[in-house]
């Protein structure tokens, strides 16, 4: 947040409902849902038997209903943690799983122009 307390946010969040996970360096794994998605991260319920810790790195999976897509954040570091709800920062996303993204925001937002300038501030940052 800025010092107005305005959040200066450059990545449309999309609600989305489907069933995610999360590895802990590859040593722990927790179901999760997800709540929404960017083209920068996601948020997803907090599950009950985990303590995370902001800038932690972890792994998500993502399973799309019904799709048989799979979004794979290899790296996502923990942005925020609300109550119930975590915020993850992508920080690094393969080829095939930035591409569904790109669809699935696509989708959800209807101006390619809006995922045209998202996708130039994701590369500038």
């Amino acid at each position: 947040m800025s010092g107005n307390g305005k959040e200066q946010r450059h990545f449309t969040r999309i609600p989305f409902d489907c069933d995610a996970s999360i590895y802990e360096q590859d040593k722990h794994c927790w179901s999760t849902q997800l709540l929404d998605i960017s083209l920068n991260g996601v948020l997803v319920t907090r599950p009950q038997d985990w303590q995370p810790v902001i800038g932690d790195e972890c792994r998500l999976r993502l399973k799309l209903n019904n799709s048989g897509v799979t979004i794979d954040m290899e790296q996502a570091a923990i942005a925020h943690i609300h109550d119930d709800r975590i915020g993850f920062k992508c920080e690094f996303i393969d080829l095939d799983s930035i591409t569904h993204l790109k669809r699935l925001v696509e989708l959800n937002l209807g101006d390619p122009e809006l995922v045209h300038r998202e996708l130039a501030v994701l590369g500038h940052n």
